[in-house]
């Protein structure tokens, strides 16, 4: 299995099913250390690129990469605070180095240029209780995954299940960057609200490569 176009549009339609689904439990989760919005944001962020993804009908985008950067295009132009030029920058960073189809190997290099776009805006690093916090390990996993000759689906799996041991680990780290850090000790016991979603977009890419 390679990731192509349809599966990246499967993708970004999950994410969007997912964030939908989940986006009380991330607005509670940015209410006890952040502005209660971030459930609210990709909300709105996601849906209006399904809608940027529904204008492309007609002829098919000509790979992968094509859906990645107008979700982040729409993203950085929709979506308010932190997340969207995060999110927004990461997901133009991944199209940009997609290639057309992408196997296990470059789509981990596909996604470690995300998180490079992430750190680079974000200033953040490992431990800072951020979206960093969750992605680090998941490309770490998706790479070593690959290069054991996993296919898709198992790196993606690991992938999924770093990020979501990266976000449950923040509970116990004090913010460095953003908005949480301005409680200081109070930001501890407090799971990450980007780091959860980026768990939940990882775990939507687990899901669609395995149908």
């Amino acid at each position: 299995m390679d990731f192509d176009t349809p599966l990246a549009e499967a993708w970004i339609r999950a994410i969007a099913a997912a964030v939908e689904k989940e986006q009380g439990r991330l607005t509670e989760l940015d209410s006890a250390i952040g502005d209660g919005d971030h459930g609210s944001n990709l909300q709105r962020g996601f849906a209006a690129v399904l809608a940027a993804l529904a204008a492309l009908d007609g002829p098919r985008p000509a790979g992968p990469g094509t859906v990645l950067t107008k979700t982040g295009t729409t993203l950085i132009s929709k979506v308010g605070g932190a997340s969207g030029p995060l999110y927004g920058k990461a997901f133009r960073a991944i199209g940009a180095a997609l290639p057309a189809p992408a196997g296990p190997a470059a789509l981990a290099e596909a996604l470690a240029a995300g998180l490079d776009a992430v750190r680079a805006l974000g200033k953040a690093e490992p431990g800072d209780k951020t979206i960093v916090d969750a992605y680090t390990p998941a490309v770490a996993a998706f790479r070593t995954a690959a290069a054991a000759g996993a296919d898709l689906p198992e790196a993606a799996a690991a992938a999924a299940d770093a990020a979501e041991q990266g976000a449950r680990d923040t509970t116990a780290l004090q913010a460095r960057k953003g908005r949480a850090s301005y409680l200081g000790e109070r930001s501890k016991g407090h799971q990450d609200p980007g780091a959860t979603s980026t768990a939940l977009i990882f775990r939507t890419l687990a899901d669609v490569t395995a149908g």
